[in-house]
């Protein structure tokens, strides 16, 4: 990826190290001669580790030896006699001269390691963060989001003025995310060949840690060498789970070739992207394979539905006409209206199992929508509960209101089949002859009303309370069998139909047997000029 330019750079950089050492010896040398040479100071050869350590600290190893060199050289042809030549007169001098050396280039290589130390623990907190921040970034709730993100933040740190994130869907559809100017960007949608491919390096064992991979030229064929023009600085990091490739991270025109930093740092990254995007298909796969297990299992429920729920209040129904319809058989007044009775409390059933079916499916399909308005919630619980005296005709119900009751905004039609489930719900499990309470009452501080339903039936199996209210559940008993009759919608739809007016429901169990189920609504400001609507009936 512009090798000739990454070159030329290097040699640059190269070439300034060791002009700045010879500087450095140079500089040294002149003080050494106008200002140390007139107070006669001795051991002033030592000025010339000021040079070599500054040398290994900005310019490493290379320079720091050079300029311990060309110190040694400098000393000896300056300052040592006879002077102008690299002779010494004095063995003394010798010795001397080559403690000095041995001193400087070991200081300089100590300094020059320390340097390399630094850089390294910068290079690793430089990666560490970038790093972090992907993850970070990858958290989105949008994979196009999250990457987009992150494209940008990979182009601002690696300095490159466009990079570009590729990955298939399933489907087979490429999804491209870019970041950087127009046309750099437009660039690279539009190659056909890179120039460069980053290969993976060695991956990581119980003895020796990872390499990172290295940059590989892309010799174009003769058919793709027209396509191959605006691809010449073109460089891809394959996206990689495993040993499926789910993508590339696409860059242009970087200003130096990657180091090995660089290089480990956007192999990791597209790691990185590589898990997040697989995440992503993965969460979709499993949000897939629960609605189909959701379609199963209602599929399950209906054809249970019509093949017990259905029919056996049509099998009652049928009967019930057919004797009815008998000519032969003088049925007496009383037998009559039995039958009479025998047909509509069926019907009444049928009803509300298909309500109830309809109700869940609106709840599930999110096309529920309360027809709102301003009601007394008391007056409703009333009419729910003398409505369902056929049901409750063989329990002791009683209904507690408290007299300072707000109006609420909510649709009459929907809370009072709510409260009908629940009221239903306990009349079908408690044992004859237990009371059923309902009661309502203003809590001021939470700014609600609660609805409770008490009964004294068996209540309710630890293990079943939070699943409880989930569509076609049905609690199991202390032997391990399900609960008889219903399907297990009443429950689901009372929370759908409550949790749309941004209420709660939720059950306990009370002491000495039977259950609480508790139902919130919000209390709103009702404008002064509003009256309550008046009572509406639920179907």
């Amino acid at each position: 990826m512009h090798v000739s330019n990454w070159r030329a750079s290097a040699r640059l950089s190269w070439l300034m190290g060791y002009a700045a050492a010879l500087a450095a010896v140079t500089l040294v040398s002149l003080f050494i001669g106008f200002v140390v040479g007139r107070i006669n100071l001795a051991n002033a050869s030592m000025l010339y580790l000021f040079a070599v350590l500054a040398t290994a600290v900005i310019f490493g190893r290379g320079p720091a030896v050079f300029a311990a060199i060309a110190a040694f050289l400098t000393f000896d042809w300056f300052f040592v006699q006879p002077l102008h030549q690299f002779t010494v007169s004095d063995p003394e001098e010798w010795i001397s001269l080559l403690l000095f050396m041995l001193t400087a280039t070991i200081t300089g290589q100590l300094a020059a390691g320390q340097r390399e130390r630094r850089r390294e623990a910068e290079e690793r907190e430089r990666e560490a963060v970038v790093l972090y921040d992907v993850v970070r970034l990858m958290s989105e709730s949008r994979l196009e989001d999250a990457l987009a993100s992150v494209a940008e933040r990979l182009r601002v740190e690696l300095h490159v003025p466009a990079l570009a994130v590729e990955f298939w869907r399933p489907t087979g559809e490429l999804v491209r995310v870019g970041s950087g100017d127009a046309n750099g960007i437009d660039e690279i949608y539009r190659s056909a060949t890179p120039a460069h491919v980053l290969h993976t390096g060695r991956p990581p064992s119980s003895d020796e840690h990872a390499t990172p991979g290295r940059w590989v030229r892309i010799v174009p064929t003769l058919r793709s060498k027209t396509e191959s023009r605006n691809s010449s600085k073109i460089g891809v990091v394959p996206i990689k789970v495993g040993e499926r490739r789910l993508g590339a991270l696409v860059l242009l025109d970087p200003s130096q070739q990657f180091d090995t930093t660089d290089n480990r740092l956007v192999s990791a990254a597209a790691t990185q992207i590589g898990l997040a995007v697989d995440r992503d298909r993965l969460r979709k796969e499993s949000t897939e394979a629960e609605i189909l297990r959701r379609t199963d299992q209602l599929r399950a429920a209906l054809l249970n539905a019509v093949s017990h729920d259905l029919r056996t209040p049509l099998a009652a129904i049928m009967a019930s006409a057919g004797s009815l319809r008998q000519q032969d058989v003088a049925w007496t007044e009383e037998e009559r209206q039995s039958f009479a009775q025998a047909i509509e409390e069926e019907a009444e059933h049928l009803n509300r199992l298909v309500a109830n079916l309809l109700d869940l499916s609106r709840i599930e399909g999110g096309s529920l929508q309360p027809d709102k308005r301003w009601h007394d919630v008391g007056a409703l619980v009333e009419d729910v509960v003398d409505r369902l005296r056929p049901v409750t005709a063989r329990h002791h119900v009683e209904v507690s209101v408290a007299d300072d009751l707000p109006p609420l905004w909510l649709d009459a039609v929907e809370i009072g089949e709510a409260l009908y489930n629940l009221v239903e719900n306990a009349a079908k499990y408690s044992p004859p002859d237990t009371p059923i309470t309902v009661e309502v009452r203003h809590n001021r501080g939470a700014r609600v009303v609660e609805v409770s339903v008490f009964d004294r039936g068996p209540g309710i199996p630890p293990a079943a309370l939070p699943h409880l209210f989930d569509p076609f559940y049905r609690a199991i008993d202390g032997n391990g069998t399900p609960r008889p009759g219903g399907l297990g919608l009443g429950l689901a739809v009372v929370k759908g139909l409550v949790e749309a007016h941004s209420g709660r429901v939720w059950v306990e169990n009370r002491g000495g047997g039977g259950a609480r189920f508790v139902i919130t609504l919000p209390v709103a400001d009702q404008p002064a000029d509003v009256p309550p609507a008046p009572q509406v009936t639920a179907a």
